[in-house]
């Protein structure tokens, strides 16, 4: 069985179909052939399910070490093939008139026990080193398979969430507050303000004031006509920027989109996020555990997968989800996307 690599495919006869695609789902049939990418016959040669492959160019044999170390194909995609083949899965490579809408991934995997006959898709992979920054705007319809420096492969999960919760209070107006350095002090607060809306946190518990809001929380209640601070909403805003550069503009953008969404939106500090998220508030006293970490990036941020690891290893550790708030702004409007990550095992 000759298998002959040319303009970047793997060409074989109808025994190479009926070897590799029939029974194993390598490749894909063309007319009484098959055509193999360079990474599954590579992974081919690794087996030592075929001896070598011909450059057609070149004339010469390339065994595994050959082929791994041509430009074919690259060590990143091996790696990955090989491990979800170990894992008992059957794919494709991601490629146009091989896969149905391959953007976005470099393998299409289907369920155990299905292979590239069948319609059922179970993950669309994307592979990348631990050292490529991959930009937020890429993901959200992919798993993300991280090979560091080991080889050793993390899956990360990407999806666009829905962010909804049922919390939300009658909202009082023109409650007098003081603007200090980086808060906003209520000295008699109406006591839903806290105890049903979950803003702020009283000074004193038993005594429920004064109530220390932080900036975005003031701000956006200044937005709605809640307080009365001297300068208005402008002051706290400009006070926002002295304190955080353009990121307060962002943050007041996501607090703002999640309260109206009925999400209540608290400080994230000691999760490293923007934000912990609660979706059902009746009451303070009746609080549950927090769902989500929110971290607030704008649109076009590109992540490093060390630092996408850490973060969503962490919101794990203390069970609740990651999300990403992917702010883009314009002159008139700003629009707000939602990506959340997580581990997978396939």
């Amino acid at each position: 069985m000759e298998l002959v690599l040319e303009s970047g495919v793997v060409r074989g006869d109808g025994r190479a179909r009926e070897q590799f695609y029939d029974s194993r789902g390598y490749g894909r049939p063309v007319a009484e052939g098959l055509e193999l990418a360079p990474v599954e016959a590579a992974h081919l040669l690794y087996r030592s399910d075929i001896e070598s492959v011909r450059d057609a160019e070149s004339g010469e044999s390339l065994d595994f070490r050959a082929l791994l170390s041509s430009a074919a194909v690259s060590e990143i995609d091996v790696l990955v093939y090989k491990d979800l083949r170990d894992r008992g899965f059957y794919l494709s490579p991601a490629r146009d008139g091989w896969v149905d809408d391959p953007s976005g991934a470099d393998f299409v995997v289907y369920p155990r026990g299905n292979g590239p006959w069948d319609e059922e898709v179970a993950y669309r992979v994307r592979a990348e080193s631990e050292r490529t920054a991959v930009s937020a705007a890429s993901l959200g319809e992919s798993v993300l398979a991280v090979v560091d420096e080991e080889s050793a492969i993390t899956y990360l999960e990407t999806d666009y969430p829905t962010v909804e919760g049922a919390s939300g209070i009658d909202l009082p107006t023109d409650v007098e507050a003081d603007l200090l350095g980086d808060r906003v002090l209520v000295w008699d607060p109406p006591s839903r303000l806290y105890h049903e809306g979950f803003y702020g946190q009283p000074l004193d518990d038993d005594a429920g004031k004064p109530l220390q809001l932080s900036l975005v929380e003031a701000a956006a209640l200044a937005g709605r006509g809640v307080l009365e601070v001297t300068g208005g909403e402008d002051a706290i805003v400009e006070c926002g920027r002295e304190v955080e550069g353009e990121r307060f503009d962002r943050r007041l953008a996501v607090y703002r989109a999640l309260r109206d969404r009925g999400v209540v939106p608290k400080t994230g500090y000691k999760f490293g996020a923007d934000f912990r998220t609660y979706a059902d508030v009746d009451t303070v006293d009746s609080l549950g555990h927090s769902e989500l970490l929110v971290r607030v990036l704008p649109a076009d941020h590109a992540f490093s997968p060390r630092d996408l690891a850490l973060d969503v290893r962490l919101a794990h550790g203390v069970r609740k989800r990651m999300v990403f708030a992917l702010v883009s702004s314009s002159d008139s409007k700003t629009d707000i996307e939602w990506l959340e990550v997580g581990r997978l095992t396939p």
